[in-house]
């Protein structure tokens, strides 16, 4: 199974994420998606929230490839190459998960390097698979999420009609 998060704060957010969903449906075996959460921006200019879910699924491509064809979304959506973090985007793809696989090359680390610092993604993650146990270690989302407190910035679960309206 592999996990994806994707996050969008430009251009009609909501519209965003929904393209992206229905094309990763074209890519993905058995997909399954999270609720939709508004986040706070961590860091960073000044900028709108962002609107994130998580994907779940099945993929016969490599995690090279996923990562490539994520990227691809990306600049369908309008994303330009930057070298500042944490600006506004259009749209963001990151592979969290690819099974129980522990990558690091110079291209991909997977799982992803800041997942479990990240309450925008684990709380849609565990609405999906509470008891996903991540690599290397076997933790649990939930334990996780639990072991997070109240760190790893602001996030609320939102419904689609209302994240029209962002």
């Amino acid at each position: 199974m592999v996990a994806l998060g994707l996050g969008s704060n430009l251009d009609r957010p909501a519209a965003q994420l929904q393209k992206a969903v229905e094309r990763l449906r074209s890519r993905l075996m058995g997909p399954r998606v999270s609720p939709l959460y508004r986040t706070e921006p961590q860091g960073g200019p000044p900028q709108a929230d962002y609107l994130n879910l998580v994907v779940l699924g099945h993929t016969d491509l490599s995690p090279e490839d996923l990562l490539a064809w994520g990227k691809s979304l990306e600049r369908a959506a309008g994303r330009r190459p930057t070298r500042s973090p944490n600006t506004p985007r259009p749209l963001d793809v990151d592979l969290l998960l690819y099974g129980d696989a522990v990558i690091e090359s110079e291209e991909l680390t997977v799982p992803h390097p800041r997942l479990r610092q990240r309450r925008f993604v684990l709380e849609p993650l565990s609405d999906l698979e509470p008891d996903l146990e991540l690599p290397p270690d076997g933790a649990t989302v939930a334990a996780v999420l639990w072991q997070l407190g109240e760190g790893g910035g602001r996030v609320r679960k939102i419904s689609w009609p209302e994240a029209r309206h962002l």
